[in-house]
């Protein structure tokens, strides 16, 4: 069940990269930011699934995935968020995420070659934040990037627990372990298909005639 969800992710996750493409011009810095990470997203998973049927290590790509993921989403916030004060909030986080992380490394090299429950904590944590400062404004003001906005939130969220109860039950349960990525690869599928989804729905041909 697993590899089928995996491939089915990938499918959508490469539609909604083509969209964005698409429609890359005259969308707006936010839009080209997100453009970016989903081009992020996709090679980093394309080249995991890659390596490891060629039974190469691939866990260096866990640490590209989620840092760059936390870099590209923070300036993707820090375009959306429109008071001073919350852009402050993001650039602090920023660099206080990347500060802590690069600490860790230069405390312990050996980690970049383990699976960093920390860096998946701080650098989901602060995107986290960043979503709940969006959907806060939003109650008030225009919804842009609404439905990628849950899906961001929904997903980090969710993966953030199961990626604590894969790590711990990875070794005392494998069939746990397995349900954990099971689940997490479903949250990906649900995530992606949102921002499908939030394209078709605000930045489509269709979508911007009845805007107008």
């Amino acid at each position: 069940m697993y590899y089928p969800l995996v491939n089915i992710g990938y499918i959508i996750l490469f539609i909604s990269l083509v969209l964005f493409i698409k429609g890359f011009a005259n969308k707006g810095k936010a839009y080209i930011i997100f453009t970016w990470y989903l081009g992020l997203v996709f090679s980093v998973q394309i080249i995991s699934n890659i390596l490891m049927r060629l039974r190469i290590h691939n866990l260096f790509l866990s640490h590209i995935y989620f840092i760059g993921q936390f870099v590209l989403l923070s300036f993707f916030y820090q375009n959306l968020l429109k008071e001073k004060r919350q852009k402050k909030i993001v650039n602090l986080c920023l660099i206080i995420g990347l500060l802590a992380i690069g600490i860790q490394y230069a405390v312990d090299p050996m980690v970049f070659y383990k699976f960093n429950m920390f860096e998946i904590f701080v650098t989901s944590f602060l995107v986290i934040i960043y979503a709940v400062m969006h959907f806060y404004n939003m109650l008030n003001d225009k919804k842009e990037y609404y439905y990628i906005n849950i899906g961001i939130l929904s997903y980090l969220s969710g993966s953030t627990i199961l990626f604590f109860v894969g790590n711990l039950t990875a070794e005392l349960s494998p069939k746990i372990s397995l349900l954990t990525w099971t689940l997490n690869a479903f949250l990906l599928i649900v995530y992606y298909l949102l921002i499908v989804y939030d394209w078709n729905k605000n930045f489509s041909k269709k979508a911007i005639k009845l805007k107008r």
